[in-house]
């Protein structure tokens, strides 16, 4: 539903543009239409998001079914194409939930990994496989802060 509501913005109300056409207010004016008779669902900011749902997956066919919406709101602010795909690819294979993607990219595992000497340390942390001995081995640099 998410999906059809930002295309149906994207396509139709902003014929493919990046932006709607100068003083339109498009995404206000259809909020302010829909809101008072479906709640909600359709205030300003749900509809960006569900217009950036759309940009960020164009093909309604790769979208994963074991990926609830919050799984995707977090997915759709990564701009970079290949960190997004990094943590699309970690949560399905591993199964996890909006809190844990969340937590993992809190963490910054995807810079972590690019980091690190020790790839399969800081994954299997991060799969919660082995749990760290020493610092070290998921921090590159240790930094030492005195007050």
């Amino acid at each position: 539903m998410y999906w059809h509501i930002g295309k149906v913005i994207f396509e139709e109300e902003q014929r493919g543009e990046d932006r709607a056409a100068y003083g339109t207010f498009l995404i206000k004016s259809i909020s302010n239409t829909f809101q008072p008779q479906f709640g909600t669902g359709f205030s300003v900011r749900q509809l960006e998001m569900n217009r950036q749902f759309y940009r960020t997956f164009p093909i309604a066919n790769a979208l994963r079914s074991q990926f609830s919406w919050t799984h995707y709101r977090l997915l759709i602010r990564i701009d970079d194409e290949d960190k997004r795909e990094f943590y699309i690819t970690e949560a399905e294979k591993n199964n996890w939930t909006a809190r844990q993607l969340e937590r993992q990219i809190n963490s910054q595992l995807f810079e972590r990994l690019l980091l690190s000497n020790d790839v399969q340390s800081v994954l299997a942390v991060a799969r919660n496989e082995q749990q760290p001995v020493d610092a070290k081995e998921i921090i590159k640099d240790p930094m030492v802060l005195e007050f």
